[in-house]
Parts: structure tokens; C-alpha cells; sequence
């Protein structure tokens, strides 16, 4: 049986965020748009169209960093960590927020 090097058996807090370049972002932007909330295996789905750069671990913690940032900014508080410039159309937070402004991306 394999020995923990750290001798631990708590499990490992999660990697810190890779970063995300601007071209990456706005893929993750459309991939949201073709994989919305009803779709089976979502986080996976994504993942494949970000085209194996991310796994679907990481794109859906970038995406509750996303509703995390949408809520502030619509709360008024500090701009966005995530690079997005502008804050989405003011409404209901979160979440659906988030999927509401997706759909009215311009794909290009």
C-alpha cells in the first residue's frame, strides 16, 4: 500500500485556480450558451469544448467564481476578479444571472 508522503489522511484542499486567458473565457462563455443548466453532464460537456484545456473541475469552479463575481458586482461591491469588464444587466443574481446574460452574448 502506498504511504502518503505527508503522512495525512485529510483529504487535499483543491489545486488554486489555473489561469484563464481572455480567448479561453470567451469560450467558456459560449460553451455555457450551448450547455445550459439542463444539460446532462454539463461540467463535462464544457470541458470538451474548451477542447481539453480545462477539466470539469476547473470549469465549474470558474463558473461558481462567475455567479461569486455577479453577485458582488450586482451587490455593488469590488469589480470582477475573473477579467470581465463590464458588469451584466442588473437583475436577479447569481446564478440566473449568469445564464440570463449568456443568452444574449454575440457569438463571433
Amino acid at each position: 500500500m502506498a504511504s502518503n508522503s505527508k503522512g495525512s489522511s485529510a483529504a487535499s484542499p483543491p489545486p488554486p485556480p489555473s489561469a484563464w486567458t481572455k480567448q479561453q473565457n470567451k469560450q467558456f462563455e459560449r460553451a455555457l450558451a450551448v450547455y445550459d443548466t439542463d444539460a446532462p453532464d454539463r461540467w463535462h460537456s464544457v470541458a470538451r469544448y474548451m477542447g481539453g484545456t480545462k477539466s470539469a473541475e476547473e470549469v465549474r469552479r470558474h463558473y461558481e467564481r462567475l455567479v461569486a463575481d455577479v453577485e458582488q458586482i450586482e451587490a455593488g461591491n469590488a469589480p470582477s476578479s475573473l477579467g470581465y469588464g463590464a458588469a451584466p444587466p442588473a437583475g436577479r443574481g447569481g446564478a440566473a444571472a449568469v445564464e440570463r446574460s449568456m443568452k444574449y452574448l454575440k457569438l463571433q
